[in-house]
């Protein structure tokens, strides 16, 4: 008895129905919303019905995990996709497209109005981040970097702390980067093939080696003042 032929489409039911698990929210009219968006395109059926292929399954599966895990606006998504020769996935350098349900880190630039959006703050609250050298934009463009440090600013805003709070550590950021460049000074003095590369490595795995340390003596600081976690069987307060 020969097997059953995978199925070749799938009916909008049956594409919520992979999904949902997932993504609770997702409906009708968002697929729909997508598409009239230009996210999707599925095929028609002679009877108008759309069919969705697997590829355009995955393609939504793509779209909702950046807009629920990294905020981004439709725009930024789609530039994502069309950016992939075939359009259905992102992929890493070197071409190998990313597994299902994985997101890349943003590498399209966000506008002034995208990144507004994206993280909630208002142009007042930006312009004031700006001031303070804690969201800095490229030309006219914000990376990944500035939507990182705002979407951290904001978190903080929760707690209290204001812009004119963070200047410390901008002022520590910035004493800790002269100290990894002077650390790879030396391998950019050499001026042999891969040598910026190599500088570009080291420097990299010093940061994140500083922030473990940076980590680690904040939380001995906080122990000394108290507030370090309770111990097992002990009352958090």
């Amino acid at each position: 008895m020969s097997a059953e032929p995978a199925r070749a489409y799938f009916g909008i039911g049956e594409v919520l129905a992979q999904l949902r698990a997932e993504f609770p929210d997702v409906s009708v009219s968002k697929i729909r919303f997508l598409e009239t968006e230009g996210l999707i395109q599925p095929a028609r059926s002679p009877s108008g019905y759309r069919k969705f292929a697997m590829a355009d399954v995955e393609r939504l599966r793509y779209i909702l995990t950046a807009q629920r895990d990294r905020y981004l606006p439709l725009r930024v998504i789609k530039d994502q996709l069309d950016a992939d020769g075939q359009g259905h996935r992102p992929r890493r350098a070197g071409g190998s497209t990313l597994p299902t349900g994985t997101v890349a880190r943003p590498t399209a630039p966000l506008t002034r109005r995208d990144l507004l959006e994206v993280t909630g703050l208002d142009e007042t609250r930006l312009a004031e981040l700006e001031d303070f050298g804690l969201v800095r934009r490229n030309g006219r463009h914000y990376g990944p970097d500035a939507l990182a440090a705002a979407r951290a600013i904001v978190a903080l805003d929760d707690h209290g702390v204001q812009a004119r709070h963070l200047r410390v550590l901008r002022a520590s950021a910035e004493r800790e980067t002269a100290l990894i460049e002077q650390v790879v000074a030396p391998i950019l003095r050499q001026r042999t093939p891969g040598a910026r590369d190599r500088a570009g490595r080291t420097a990299r795995e010093i940061a994140a080696i500083t922030l473990q340390l940076h980590a680690a003596l904040i939380e001995a600081a906080l122990a000394d003042a108290g507030f370090g976690d309770p111990g097992p069987g002990q009352p958090d307060g």
